[in-house]
């Protein structure tokens, strides 16, 4: 990509049980956005990966990319799951919630091909880094814990974690360079 906002990729990604003390048997998710020029990300946590649950979350995710970072979102890569709008050639996509938001907000949606997350593969790769520094060995009390902690680390991957694929940069510098 060339330039900010061209392309979000985005993808739900399940979290182990047990991450919230509170709540033990509770499983939780987590819909990620990072895009793909700058490698800005943003993460909301989520109780269930219905559709209706997924797009209200994107709607908040794409927010505050352009609150926080100024991004405006051209277009979003997601695989082919059903929160998603399961793929290119699903019909009526006027009555998925995922897929309405991004008509209505005159955004292009482009999915990976099935069975290849390597295509959606900045997302895979922040999952990566997410989980090494973040998840691992880790518990919260609750789930605004995690929320809180979760936010904490988002400030900062964006804005003081130097990326060696950024030169150097952390993604709020490298966006600011570019703008």
């Amino acid at each position: 990509m060339s330039k900010i906002g061209e392309l979000v990729h985005t993808d739900c990604h399940q979290l182990s049980k047990g991450i919230a003390i509170a709540n033990p048997d509770k499983t939780y998710y987590l819909l990620g956005l990072i895009d793909d020029y700058s490698r800005i990300a943003w993460v909301e946590v989520l109780e269930n990966k219905k559709a209706l649950t997924v797009m209200f979350a994107t709607l908040k995710a794409f927010n505050m990319l352009r609150m926080r970072y100024s991004i405006e979102v051209e277009s979003v890569m997601t695989d082919n799951g059903a929160e998603f709008g399961s793929g290119a050639n699903t019909k009526n996509k006027e009555e998925h919630p995922f897929e309405r938001l991004l008509l209505e907000m005159q955004m292009k949606h482009k999915y990976t091909k099935p069975y290849r997350p390597q295509t959606n593969g900045k997302i895979e790769r922040f999952w990566k880094t997410l989980k090494e520094d973040f998840i691992e060995d880790a518990l919260y009390n609750d789930l605004e814990d995690l929320k809180s902690e979760l936010l904490g680390f988002l400030v900062y991957y964006n804005e003081h974690r130097s990326h060696s694929s950024l030169n150097g940069d952390t993604p709020q510098q490298f966006a600011k360079s570019c703008n």
